[in-house]
């Protein structure tokens, strides 16, 4: 979502991100530059600024609120901040709260840790000026979209615009150039749920076997001789390593010396799609924040 809400936003307003950089091997507050690292600044950051670092500014801080002082106090300030996984993060005041929420789990239907997967109680959607239904499939009827509306409202508290995205994929690049790809795959990942990948995996690739990391996993020298040996045990196939883009960069920096000569690696991309409707709503929303903010700034 942060990365669609770039690709929407960047040619538009100075932007930049921020999040705590889960994972890090670092502390306190940094920008991302061109000897940045997965250990550096995480692995979600540092995928973030390989792939916008020359049009956005990244920062991560574990302290929001020291680390947004920081930003205001630079060089080059951004007009537009995306702060990542923050909606319970009371201590910064958004101009524009988010909620996102699963089609398969939605919070209206989920309980607090640790009976449930939520971090505060279901009325805290009182604090969301939108919320975005994640993950829904493709064929999905008015009927239903109403449904999740007077579900959210009910704890919005207000009919706030409800909008809804899918994932979809896009084709599997190398991370070496000049590998080719097959479509025998070995798929690797390290998510909190890998369920929509593999499921998209199967009904479009070969899958000869599946290995699952943890989510935000930290590759060893074991897990590399673990692929290997993977890849070893079908000899007479044309097999590559398919992974998604997050694993890609740490797989890529982690990786032991020989190691990415010897087994061609694919990244998948995921994105996020909406309704040319619900993208323009989204927009509107944004662009009336950040226009008060600044008439509000300049009065």
């Amino acid at each position: 979502m942060v990365e669609y809400l770039i690709r929407l936003l960047k040619d538009e307003f100075k932007l930049g991100t921020l999040s705590r950089g889960y994972g890090r091997e670092s502390k306190g507050f940094l920008e991302a530059n061109q000897d940045s690292t997965p250990h550096l600044i995480g692995d979600e950051p540092f995928q973030i600024y390989q792939k916008f670092g020359n049009e956005i500014q990244v920062f991560v801080g574990e302290d929001r609120v020291a680390a947004l002082k920081k930003v205001k106090d630079g060089n080059s300030i951004p007009r537009v901040m995306i702060l990542d996984d923050a909606f319970q993060h009371r201590s910064v005041k958004a101009h524009l709260n988010i909620l996102l929420t699963t089609f398969q789990k939605p919070f209206f239907s989920d309980f607090t840790l640790p009976a449930g997967r939520l971090r505060e109680s279901r009325s805290g959607a009182k604090r969301a000026d939108l919320a975005v239904v994640t993950k829904c499939p493709e064929k999905m009827n008015e009927g239903m979209r109403n449904e999740f509306r007077d579900r959210i409202w009910q704890y919005a508290g207000l009919k706030i615009p409800v909008l809804f995205s899918q994932i979809t994929y896009g084709n599997p690049y190398p991370i070496v150039k000049g590998d080719k790809f097959s479509t025998s795959i070995i798929l690797v990942s390290g998510l909190e749920n890998d369920d929509l990948l593999v499921n998209y995996s199967r009904d479009n690739f070969d899958v000869l076997e599946i290995i699952s990391f943890s989510d935000h996993h930290d590759y060893s020298n074991a897990d590399f001789a673990k692929l290997k040996s993977a890849r070893q045990n079908f000899p007479d196939r044309d097999v590559v390593i398919m992974t998604t883009e997050k694993d890609a960069v740490k797989v890529k920096s982690m990786a032991p010396e020989g190691f990415l000569k010897e087994i061609p690696i694919f990244a998948l991309p995921i994105l996020v799609g909406f309704s040319l409707e619900d993208e323009k709503t989204l927009m509107h929303q944004i662009k009336q924040k950040v226009l008060k903010k600044t008439k509000t700034s300049e009065e």
